[in-house]
């Protein structure tokens, strides 16, 4: 369940809000009566596929990436913190780095990477 929230919870927050719009609007007296339980219903199950499915296909690709990096081979992680300097830092055994739950971590380096925010490195560095 942590996992899920640390993962889904701007999307939660977003689903919140739009079912809090579509209660608004479905409420007015210009619509019809079965308009905000069709309205609650369709926007509930709509956000409910897509946070399941996102969280599912995200947990997927971390586990996928862990197999990578645990076979020695290199990840591509995306660098929030130096968008400037460069966008992706690659992960390697060789380079220091070790696996620590779900994060990626190196005593060489200031910051952690999250295993959703990586995917195996092909060889092209993205620019």
């Amino acid at each position: 369940m942590e996992l899920f929230l640390e993962l889904e919870i701007a999307y939660i927050v977003i689903a919140i809000f739009f079912l809090v719009i579509t209660a608004i609007v479905t409420t007015r007296d210009f619509m019809p009566k079965v308009a905000f339980k069709r309205g609650m219903l369709g926007v509930s199950a709509f956000f409910i596929i897509m946070i399941v499915s996102h969280y599912n296909i995200t947990t997927s690709r971390m586990e996928g990436v862990k197999e990578i990096f645990n076979k020695g081979e290199t990840v591509i992680c995306e660098n929030k913190m130096r968008r400037t300097v460069s966008r992706s830092v690659l992960l390697s055994k060789e380079l220091g780095w070790r696996i620590d739950g779900n994060k990626f971590k190196n005593d060489d380096y200031e910051r952690d990477f999250h295993t959703s925010r990586c995917i195996e490195f092909d060889g092209i560095v993205p620019k």
